[in-house]
């Protein structure tokens, strides 16, 4: 039988998420700790999203900014407040929909995504997240309706 050696401790770093992860999940505590101080509730979300949207690049902020008002005239019940650093948009507190910038993942495309709040249910498979280059009329349209059945 082979003996097992116990293997040294590497003093690699982890490369279970990327450096973009990493910042974008530092991001989300200092958003929660911020809301904790503040109270629930309490956070001026819009001017906070709007903040993010004009640190973004050009392309992702063209984008975020097509994405948030078409978010707010769809479902403007909904709350904005940042998620990850990113635009996002809350229903009774939990986040409905969000946007993610190509740039901050190293990405190729930008993203909208759906959580399960969202309850975009369509018998066993449907999507949740939609990647995005540009905003064509009929995507504006499939947007403002899919926001419209999300937030109910």
């Amino acid at each position: 039988m082979p003996s097992i050696k116990p293997t040294a401790a590497k003093s690699e770093p982890s490369v279970a998420f990327t450096d973009e992860e990493r910042a974008a999940m530092k991001e989300r505590a200092k958003e929660v700790k911020a809301a904790a101080r503040r109270g629930a509730g309490k956070a001026d979300g819009e001017s906070e999203v709007l903040a993010k949207i004009a640190e973004l690049g050009d392309e992702d902020r063209a984008l975020a900014e097509r994405i948030h008002a078409l978010v707010r005239a769809a479902a403007p019940a909904l709350q904005p407040k940042t998620w990850y650093g990113m635009p996002a948009y809350a229903k009774d507190g939990k986040v409905l929909c969000f946007f993610q910038s190509a740039a901050k993942f190293k990405t190729r495309y930008a993203t909208l995504g759906f959580n399960d709040v969202a309850q975009l249910d369509d018998g066993t498979m449907w999507p949740t997240a939609f990647a995005l280059t540009t905003l064509t009329s009929a995507d504006e349209e499939r947007i403002s309706a899919l926001v419209a059945r999300a937030a109910g």
